[in-house]
């Protein structure tokens, strides 16, 4: 940890961050996102379960910098996509203890084929990245009343370990992350890739990280911001920053 600063380098086969204002087929950014970044360390550590409860949770993750170590390339993907949503987490909890009779899924036709209410499935177009690693440099913003040395002692060692509660992913659940934490940032490592372009307006986050609790009903809060990456490097503005764009708060 540099400055408070944690490191990650993380690599995959594919991922896919999908742009919003595409509708139907998935078409990814050229890099990752702060938001699927922020995914990958609360992955690793993350306080979701006082957040469920709907208790203030201990801190947020702000991520600062993103460093591309492989020069993006495309791979166009056709998916067959399951139409049907999963359902609550306490349906599925039930399942899991016999409670009630699992009902799967089913991803082959659709209501004519299968005879019942269920949407089947759908092919789509994916345009996504492949053979991606990034540098991942986040810090810990934690709420009042928490011990900040604390907190960041718990995510150095899980992190150290490889320890998550869930897989990181690259924007899907099917592009899993893997990850190493890294010791000393200042040290030599991989060079960035020679990757300069003016993203425009990206996604940011979908949450509101300063809000006191967030609940799976809540409605989404989206933020974008104007991102340019130079020599490799995305620097990312505070959540807070006027750089960010954000939606007027009912």
């Amino acid at each position: 940890m540099a400055n408070g600063t944690h490191t990650l380098e993380v690599w995959g086969d594919l991922a896919c961050f999908t742009r919003p204002e595409m509708k139907v087929e998935r078409f990814s950014y050229p890099v990752i996102t702060p938001s699927a970044a922020r995914g990958i360390f609360d992955a690793i550590y993350w306080d979701g379960k006082r957040e469920k409860a709907g208790i203030r949770p201990y801190f947020y993750w702000q991520v600062t910098r993103i460093e591309v170590l492989e020069k993006p390339r495309y791979i166009a993907l056709r998916r067959n996509e399951v139409k049907e949503k999963a359902p609550a987490e306490r349906t599925i909890k039930y399942w899991m203890e016999g409670r009630e009779p699992p009902e799967p899924i089913r991803a082959d036709g659709g209501k004519d084929e299968l005879g019942t209410d269920q949407k089947g499935r759908t092919q789509r177009q994916t345009m996504a990245l492949k053979n991606v690693r990034y540098r991942l440099s986040a810090r810990i913003v934690p709420n009042p009343g928490n011990e900040w040395g604390k907190l960041n002692a718990c995510f150095q060692r899980r992190a150290r370990a490889g320890k998550c509660f869930q897989q990181p992913y690259f924007g899907c659940r099917e592009f899993p992350a893997f990850f190493e934490y890294i010791e000393n940032p200042d040290a030599a490592h991989a060079a960035t890739a020679p990757f300069d372009q003016h993203l425009g307006l990206i996604l940011y986050d979908v949450f509101d990280l300063r809000k006191e609790q967030v609940r799976d009903n809540d409605e989404p809060f989206i933020t974008l911001f104007d991102a340019t990456v130079r020599n490799g490097v995305l620097e990312v503005p505070p959540f807070d920053s006027e750089a960010i764009k954000k939606p007027r708060r009912k």
